[in-house]
């Protein structure tokens, strides 16, 4: 039995300690918060049980960022409803338009925040509907009413807070410190492959994922900074890292086009760090970064070394790699020194030099998009609920108001709202069986305990898997709220069917509004994040003050993280745009570069004109986005030529910088005009047809 039991242990399938341990300290929470809640003789104790659930991350700074968010929501939200009650007295038609208005306002908000605000801005507009609707005509229950799902809510966020920090807990600043160990091992390693030449599809998948995985983190750093008193140093350090971090990947794509070169003194050089890169791969240790250190200057120094020497005909190249070459392993010291200083807790230390700025992309349109399909379906909900009366019909309302507010700033809305159905109707038979042929044979807590215990940890479990998370999270919630759980269960089916009707044609309107309400289209969405992209690019060239290169590819990598599944699915084409939205990050990074030489007066009179002239021209083409590809033919001779006027042999290090500049913008342009001209690309090749207008 034994040797049979530790088989199935071993098997892949069965879920490792973390999944364990989350899933026992999440119920431990909850049936102690259901403990407390009937204590208390609170109105609905299921409240307090099911916000553990709602709230419990396997990351402790998850719990404590998610829960104090879910706090604020239901605060603000309550706040809301009083005072909507309380302003539009009995007049149906003035509080069905306020209760409306509110909800679209909050899941604007929603849509343009992201996590944990997002979900907090989310709250506050349908808790406010929660409240609101079963108290309208009854003003004398509203207090009360918000009043105990306020104290319930906390009580189950603190519950969950305290088991999630206390009981083996698993740490957002370690799983920080973890991720970056391991984006900096897989940045080596891409980066060595990429120098080197290797395959090109294995280079794109390690990119893509790069990109992910630094936005992920990106994303922790708000979890992390609410575990510990020491938030801003934890905030400085990580936001120190990842931002140099990102920078890395965008210096090692301009140095993948620069790479070729039949100078023997190059290639020792780019092997010399391939080896080291290398190393570093396959045994990155942190307490070894100290020695990494170490080469990485010895590297630098011969960089500067060979930048005063003269290179004949390829002058402009060489130099190119070698300034690309030194930015990268001074970017990667920063991220080494970064890493080091949030794993020692030691103080922020850049250099001199303010933390880089990590903004997000913000959506109007489609949070504009969001905010119309809630107004119109709490408008129709609520406005149904009052000319009928009927409790159902509330219910249906609540749903509906939560689907379209709490998804709607989801990556792709629809399918989370399909696999919130799918929980929910799992859960149905499970609380029927439990509610009403179990335990009202049952009383009392222990025999609760007993009889839940078996059915919620498997869905703890799966919650704690990535792939299951939402239909687990939605069996898990939504089973507490057709159990109803009291120290007395009755036996009452009708009631049973009639909550569990609601609750599912309640998602299932929430669906259609996503599917019928200006429904998304993948084509558009794509456009206009692409069409951001153009935007940045035309700013980049006419600014008029130094660009800031590390807000600049922390807002296109956001771009394109959100970008990467919705092309997924559009195959050889959605390939394509992915190529170009990734050059277009190349393409900034050259334009700063020619940006900051221009506006730091470090390139002579002459020179400078030219390339103004040449980021200008630039512009118009790009803002244009004409059918004409031969501008493209203009621009790409007009920026040749500009770089062929710089002298390689009388001009200095900073002028061939802005001639290999020059000439990688104009290899970019050439080779993906979509970015220039807003030409869609087809299956397997280039055409030149307008896209539609964004």
């Amino acid at each position: 039995m034994i040797p049979y039991l530790q088989k199935i242990a071993e098997h892949p399938a069965w879920p490792g300690r973390t999944a364990w341990v989350f899933a026992l300290r999440t119920n431990a929470a909850a049936l102690f918060a259901l403990m407390v809640a009937f204590a208390l003789n609170l109105q609905q104790p299921q409240w307090a049980m099911m916000t553990v659930f709602i709230v419990s991350q396997p990351i402790a700074g998850m719990v404590i960022s998610k829960g104090l968010f879910r706090l604020a929501g239901t605060l603000i939200g309550a706040l809301a409803a009083v005072a909507i009650t309380a302003a539009t007295g009995d007049t149906q038609w003035l509080f069905v338009a306020s209760i409306a208005l509110w909800v679209a306002l909050c899941t604007f908000a929603a849509s343009m925040l992201r996590n944990p605000e997002s979900y907090g801005a989310a709250l506050a507009g349908y808790t406010a509907v929660i409240i609101a609707l079963p108290a309208f005509g009854q003003s004398h229950l509203l207090i009360e009413v918000a009043y105990a799902r306020c104290t319930e809510i906390m009580l189950g966020i603190v519950c969950a807070g305290i088991a999630s920090r206390f009981f083996q807990p698993q740490l957002a600043r370690t799983a920080l410190v973890e991720g970056l160990e391991n984006c900096i091992a897989d940045l080596a390693r891409y980066t060595s492959d990429a120098i080197a030449g290797s395959d090109s599809g294995q280079l794109k998948t390690a990119h893509r994922k790069l990109i992910a995985d630094t936005q992920a983190l990106a994303a922790m750093r708000a979890h992390a900074r609410l575990e510990a008193p020491s938030l801003v140093t934890h905030g400085r350090h990580s936001r120190h890292t990842v931002g140099h971090l990102m920078s890395c990947l965008s210096i090692v794509n301009i140095l993948v086009a620069h790479r070729t070169s039949s100078d023997e003194t190059w290639r020792n050089l780019r092997d010399k760090l391939g080896r080291l890169l290398d190393a570093m791969a396959n045994d990155f240790k942190l307490g070894a970064s100290g020695n990494w250190l170490g080469e990485l200057d010895v590297i630098g120094e011969e960089i500067v070394e060979l930048k005063n020497k003269p290179w004949g005909d390829d002058r402009i190249g060489m130099m190119a790699r070698l300034t690309l070459l030194g930015e990268f392993i001074d970017g990667f010291k920063a991220t080494l020194n970064g890493l080091s200083a949030l794993q020692s807790r030691s103080q922020y230390i850049a250099g001199g030099r303010k933390a880089p700025a990590l903004p997000v992309y913000r959506d109007h349109n489609t949070a504009l998009v969001n905010a119309i399909r809630a107004i119109v379906a709490t408008t129709l909900m609520t406005a149904y609920w009052m000319q009928t009366k009927h409790t159902d019909a509330a219910a249906a309302a609540i749903i509906v108001a939560v689907v379209c507010s709490l998804f709607a700033s989801m990556p792709n809305p629809l399918q989370t709202s399909w696999g919130f159905f799918r929980g929910t109707l799992y859960a149905v038979p499970f609380a029927f069986v439990l509610s009403q042929l179990i335990l009202p044979y049952f009383p009392g807590l222990f025999w609760f305990s007993i009889f839940i215990v078996p059915v919620l940890v498997p869905a703890a479990i799966l919650m704690a898997d990535p792939r299951y998370v939402g239909p687990a999270t939605a069996f898990s919630i939504n089973f507490i709220v057709f159990l109803k759980p009291h120290e007395t269960m009755a036996f009452a089916p009708s009631i049973f069917i009639e909550t569990s009707l609601s609750v599912l044609i309640g998602v299932l309107i929430g669906i259609l509004v996503f599917i019928v309400v200006l429904p998304k289209r993948t084509q558009v969405t794509v456009n206009r994040m692409i069409g951001a992209l153009r935007t940045d690019i035309v700013r980049l060239c006419l600014r008029d003050r130094v660009p800031n290169a590390s807000a600049f590819n922390s807002l296109a990598y956001d771009r394109i993280n959100q970008l990467m599944p919705i092309l997924r699915t559009m195959r050889g084409a959605g390939e394509t745009v992915l190529d170009d939205a990734l050059s277009s990050v190349t393409l900034g990074a050259e334009i700063i570069r020619l940006r900051r030489l221009l506006l730091w007066g470090r390139l002579d009179h002459g020179i400078a004109d030219h390339v103004s002239e040449n980021l200008a021209q630039l512009a118009r083409t790009i803002s244009l986005q004409t059918r004409d590809p031969g501008l493209i033919a203009e621009y790409v001779a007009s920026a040749r030529s500009v770089a062929a006027g710089i002298p390689p042999v009388s001009a200095n290090a900073l002028a061939l910088q802005a001639a290999a500049s020059l000439r990688l913008i104009a290899v970019m342009i050439e080779d993906h005009p979509s970015l220039a001209l807003g030409t869609k690309p087809s299956e397997g090749k280039r055409d030149f047809l307008q896209w539609p207008s964004f």
